[in-house]
């Protein structure tokens, strides 16, 4: 059954392209994705994101469980702080991608993705056996997301503290015109920005106040195509192309998320972990960029170069798009370590068609302020 978020009728009534995603009705584009990508890179945008999960971990066991259910070290947060980092199987292997919210020393928030609420509940319960409770408390929360060089603004003129002033990956309980929130400065577009969490009830209201507070700035409802090419051109993964059960957190160069170090306590799928980087990795996830014209897409072929035609398959594309700010088409798939170095070319089967690229240096996008 398709669900909708609390936000649907808004969405309509802004003109919002309706599609279905992860389960959800969500709004692919308004104005269009290329007029979107701009206004969040250059002043500010908003968007529903709440299709994403929330499940809270809680009791005294609550911060114990959640360092062995991610990579990342969550016993150095303090209360307020956030962490992002993968969830992973016993092999190593990528269950999910998350956010951390360590609300208290007894309350854990994990925020995790749409596609994968249920099978990520499941596999906390499977897992924790009585250290914690655990609530999927995702029919709880409204989620909107604010980005962009102006987002702060944005939010300073309608909050009741200083939101100017909190440091990035921090959690604040604040109130925007009469709707108690829970403001992270996060996000998935490359830019500043807050995920505000709200109860679904109150979602509307919040929507308006900060689309009325933005129009100062040309603030623009945004939808997942233009959430896409953002998060891409950072270099952001995507769970179901550049992160999957088959791959690891080192193959997708996640490597500073996941806490090695005894000290830094156990979790599951460490021993794998470990022996991967001491025997070294035999394929990286690597940023491409077109050097022929072609746009590459998630499930097209990698090949070495070999003259003008396709030499041996070597890999796949995970994502692919034309990107909106450097005006070409970029690219991120898995190749073999001996051919992720910057300056490699290579050749990618666009329907058929031999397209030339070149690895480069990521992310392809990296904001300046």
């Amino acid at each position: 059954m398709t669900k909708s978020t609390p936000l649907i009728d808004i969405h309509r009534q802004s003109q919002g392209k309706i599609v279905e995603f992860a389960g959800y009705l969500m709004p692919l584009q308004y104005t269009g994705v290329m007029d979107e990508h701009a206004a969040v890179r250059s002043s500010v945008g908003l968007f529903d994101v709440s299709h994403m999960g929330e499940i809270k971990l809680t009791g005294p066991g609550a911060l114990a469980a959640a360092r062995r259910l991610v990579t990342n070290n969550v016993g150095a947060l303090k209360d307020g702080q956030i962490l992002y980092t993968p969830i992973c199987y016993a092999d190593g292997g990528i269950v999910d991608d998350c956010l951390v919210y360590r609300l208290g020393a007894e309350d854990v928030l994990v925020v995790v993705n749409a596609s994968n609420i249920d099978k990520d509940h499941a596999w906390f319960v499977e897992q924790n056996g009585d250290r914690c409770v655990l609530t999927n408390a995702s029919e709880c929360y409204a989620l909107i997301a604010l980005q962009g060089p102006k987002a702060s603004t944005v939010l300073a003129a309608v909050a009741d503290k200083d939101v100017k002033a909190m440091p990035s990956f921090t959690a604040l309980e604040i109130t925007v015109g009469k709707v108690r929130c829970l403001a992270s400065r996060t996000g998935y577009t490359g830019e500043d920005g807050y995920e505000i969490a709200c109860a679904p009830a109150d979602a509307s209201r919040l929507w308006l106040t900060l689309m009325e507070a933005g129009k100062p700035h040309d603030i623009k409802p945004c939808g997942l195509g233009a959430r896409d090419t953002l998060r891409l051109e950072a270099k952001l993964p995507l769970y179901g192309n550049d992160i999957d059960a088959t791959t690891t957190p080192l193959e997708a160069g996640l490597g500073w998320t996941v806490k090695l170090k005894e000290s830094d306590g156990d979790f599951i799928g460490r021993g794998p972990l470990v022996q991967q980087k001491k025997e070294g990795l035999k394929r990286k996830l690597v940023c491409l960029e077109m050097r022929s014209r072609g746009i590459a897409r998630h499930g097209h072929t990698i090949h070495r170069a070999g003259g003008t035609g396709l030499g041996e398959r070597v890999g796949q594309v995970t994502s692919g798009t034309t990107s909106p700010t450097l005006g070409k088409a970029i690219a991120l798939g898995y190749v073999p370590t001996d051919l992720s170095e910057p300056g490699t070319r290579l050749m990618i089967d666009v329907r058929g068609k031999p397209v030339e690229a070149e690895v480069v240096k990521g992310p392809f996008y990296k904001r300046s302020y």
